[in-house]
């Protein structure tokens, strides 16, 4: 991926619900202008989602996600309402589409009561308006909406994927809706006035992917530039040499957490100094309730249940960090004989009652709402829960100095040591 490219985690969420055949992937083909969902007069066609990337102005990047039916039915039907269930944690706007013909039944109904208990936004289209004369009862399409939103209590937008109409005001109400994220943090944009220098560590080892930066690096270095400062690259071994080069001291100096230690021992104190991670913790969740669950580091006894979760699969190099470096890490500091877990990519577990501690990744893959979900997921089941960073920091004994530049973090640190 390039620098210019927008990741998936960072595009609002647009997912298109309804029942079997109700015209979802024609309606995002409508929106995408090409025929990227598969439209078949069979139901039960779209199996897996199928998530699409496009530009909406004046939104910018968005990704639509087209669903399996919500009343799917047998072994695999019950498999494919898991996977558009695991969606809705993920979704920023949600459409939903009733088939005029077909009217509305009790899955509309359901899935607007979870969609409200999500707080997920909705826009009702009534699609395929233009049978209605065919097979409905003679009704015009006003007649049919209004029916609809006395059933479900929200006026329907009449649409016709057939015929492409109604798609202008369809993006009309999508721009209307969805969240904003003016007052959202940026990455470290928000911590840096122009002109000022930040130092990047980056280290290029066997599990740095080839020719490329990873994809937390990559977005910080962008989100540098983009409030006019200066981002500087260099590897950990080559740190204390770059700063004695640069001629005056960086702002901030930010590293792979797995460098904490050499980074930290070759950075002035007087420097701020954090990770890719914790700004990852802060950007895309919640900052004060990672740094909180540090807590049950300290208090994990024999035969706790530890949960590692990652949210993106890959392959595993022979000291990865999610099976290996970081059990090793909580077995050495805590001197505990752990049960430790793991799951990776949208497999989060549904039931984390039974966890001492979910230790999850910086969610660079996520969207923020599907990372606060998680993070609510875990709160909701009285569970601790860090991410890579925070506990990397804790164990390497880098606490507090890595949240410093974050007073509610801080509190929230300061607040558990009288606890």
């Amino acid at each position: 991926m390039s620098l210019n490219d927008t990741p998936r985690g960072e595009r609002m969420h647009i997912a298109v619900f309804g029942r079997r055949n109700a015209g979802k992937s024609s309606v995002i083909n409508a929106l995408g202008g090409q025929e990227t969902s598969i439209v078949s007069p069979v139901s039960g066609t779209t199996t897996d989602p199928v998530y699409q990337p496009m530009e909406l102005l004046p939104v910018g990047p968005v990704v639509l996600i087209d669903t399996a039916g919500l009343d799917d039915s047998g072994s695999l039907g019950e498999q494919r309402i898991r996977k558009t269930n695991q969606v809705l944690s993920k979704t920023d706007l949600a459409l939903l589409v009733i088939d005029a013909v077909q009217g509305v039944g009790e899955f509309e109904h359901n899935l607007l009561q979870n969609l409200s208990v999500k707080k997920i936004s909705v826009i009702l289209l009534l699609n395929k308006v233009d049978l209605l004369e065919e097979h409905g009862d003679g009704e015009e399409p006003t007649v049919v909406a209004a029916k609809v939103e006395e059933q479900l209590h929200l006026k329907p937008m009449l649409f016709s994927a057939l015929r492409n109409t109604g798609i202008k005001d369809l993006k009309a109400a999508i721009v209307r809706e969805l969240p904003r994220d003016e007052d959202r943090f940026r990455l470290v944009g928000d911590l840096l006035n122009p002109g000022d220098l930040a130092v990047l560590v980056v280290p290029i080892d066997k599990a740095a992917p080839k020719g490329r930066l990873i994809l937390p690096q990559q977005q910080t270095i962008r989100d540098i530039m983009e409030c006019d400062a200066v981002a500087v690259v260099t590897k950990e071994q080559e740190l204390g040499h770059t700063l004695k080069m640069l001629g005056r001291k960086p702002n901030v100096v930010i590293t792979d957490s797995q460098a904490f230690l050499k980074v930290q021992a070759d950075t002035p104190k007087d420097v701020p100094l954090t990770s890719f991670s914790i700004l990852f913790a802060r950007y895309k969740g919640d900052l004060p309730q990672l740094v909180r669950g540090v807590r049950a580091i300290g208090r994990l006894q024999d035969g706790d249940r530890v949960l590692i979760a990652e949210a993106c699969t890959h392959h595993r190099q022979s000291d990865d960090i999610a099976s290996v470096k970081i059990p090793r890490w909580l077995r050495e500091l805590t001197g505990r004989q752990l049960q430790i877990e793991h799951a990776a990519g949208s497999d989060f577990p549904a039931g984390l009652g039974g966890y001492s501690l979910i230790i999850h990744c910086g969610a660079c893959m996520l969207n923020r709402r599907a990372m606060l979900g998680r993070l609510e997921e875990a709160e909701h089941a009285g569970v601790p829960i860090v991410n890579y960073g925070v506990f990397i920091a804790y164990v390497q004994g880098v606490f507090p100095r890595a949240i410093e530049m974050f007073p509610s973090a801080m509190l929230a640190w300061e607040e558990g040591l009288y606890h």
